[in-house]
């Protein structure tokens, strides 16, 4: 009885073995096809995340990156303004900071900037070092109540449409209202005519259209290019001069003036006519 019982045991045993054995096996040969579909998967995401990441642009040189907040440069600086860019989507403003910034022309299809973001540039205006930080805005309609918070502490801003959309620049007014509800009374506000390389056929705005509503609202006034460069440093470098000249309070005396100073320099280097 006792040596039945012990054989029945044992045979107990062996079958539990080879059960641990099976789950063991089976358990090796999901583990072998997860490993497989994950060696698959991450080739294609990589891919993936490649290709939608990729931009194309001038001399091989790669778009900044998006830099924190925390990482900027703490370069002693005179002078700290901020600076924000407006407009609908699609006027230019990535396009027209990167050139600012980096000398460079983002060209391409290029996802819009969501929400908002920013890079610094210091520059020199005589003997002050005024450090620009700039606010790059999404132009959607769903991101303006993210915008509207940034308006407030802004020094200046920049207003941008596209000469070759003319929708673009029928919601300049729009834009000006906004500034008006939002933003500090005494923002410094230019207008940028931007894409003002086009060719003669693609623009749908004139210069005098952009001219006459600058004046309506005593606002500066230029056109520019973020492909070719034309005027774009000029822009922010007016800036910087109408804010040095508020810090040192000499706005008041009229030693300065950035409208004045705009049209005298977009004198000397007007931007060229649209190509036919």
């Amino acid at each position: 009885m006792e040596e039945r019982m012990s054989l029945r045991r044992s045979s107990k045993c062996s079958e539990e073995e080879r059960m641990s054995q099976r789950r063991s096996s089976k358990c090796s040969e999901e583990t072998e096809e997860r490993e497989g579909v994950a060696r698959k998967i991450v080739p294609q995401w990589s891919q993936y995340s490649h290709q939608h990441h990729q931009h194309n642009y001038q001399n091989g040189e790669p778009p900044m990156p998006r830099v924190p907040r925390h990482s900027i440069t703490t370069e002693t600086c005179d002078l700290v303004c901020k600076v924000m860019l407006l407009g609908d989507s699609g006027v230019g403003k990535t396009c027209i900071l990167v050139r600012f910034r980096d000398n460079m022309f983002l060209s391409g299809n290029f996802i819009s900037t969501v929400g908002i973001d920013f890079r610094n540039k210091v520059v020199q205006v005589e003997e002050t070092k005024v450090k620009l930080q700039i606010w790059d805005t999404a132009g959607q309609e769903r991101f303006r109540s993210v915008t509207h918070a940034y308006y407030r502490d802004a020094h200046a801003l920049l207003l941008l449409y596209d000469v070759t959309n003319k929708n673009s620049f029928d919601n300049i007014r729009a834009w000006l209202s906004e500034i008006k509800e939002y933003a500090q009374d005494d923002v410094v506000i230019m207008l940028l005519g931007n894409k003002c390389d086009c060719q003669s056929s693609e623009r749908m705005v004139r210069r005098e259209d952009g001219e006459r509503i600058a004046r309506e609202n005593t606002v500066a006034f230029m056109e520019t290019s973020a492909k070719t460069g034309q005027n774009v440093d000029l822009a922010f470098m007016a800036i910087a001069r109408e804010l040095k000249a508020r810090k040192n309070g000499t706005h008041n005396r009229s030693s300065f003036n950035v409208q004045e100073y705009v049209k005298e320099q977009t004198q000397r280097a007007s931007c060229p006519p649209c190509s036919s």
